[in-house]
């Protein structure tokens, strides 16, 4: 894990935030950063190599991939987890508040 990974996840495990969290969690054909189960939400931290085009746009299919399946994403820049970790925590609690994705076909 880099070291953003490595702040944020003792930062978030053994429930710091209320819920649950898993990291280097298999999903399909990908690898999550972090996974929430009872929020459905993959958190993904995004070093500078995902300013790459063509990262982008793997990026882009894995989210669509994900979303498709009901779960979210919530990507993190590695400089906002290394410069302001407490509003990184912050902002993983309201995502986790919102809950799974509502889908109309679900109903």
């Amino acid at each position: 894990m880099s070291l953003p990974e490595v702040l944020l996840w003792k930062a978030v495990r053994r429930d710091k935030l209320g819920a649950r969290f898993r990291r280097q969690h298999p999903e399909g054909p990908w690898i999550l950063d972090f996974y929430c189960h009872a929020a459905r939400l993959a958190v993904e931290i995004d070093g500078a190599g995902h300013d790459d085009p063509d990262r982008m746009l793997l990026d882009r299919k894995r989210t669509r991939w994900l979303e498709q399946r009901g779960i979210s994403v919530h990507r993190i820049p590695a400089r906002a987890v290394l410069g302001n970790l407490d509003g990184v925590l912050t902002g993983l609690k309201e995502r986790i508040g919102r809950g799974p994705l509502h889908h109309p076909s679900e109903e």
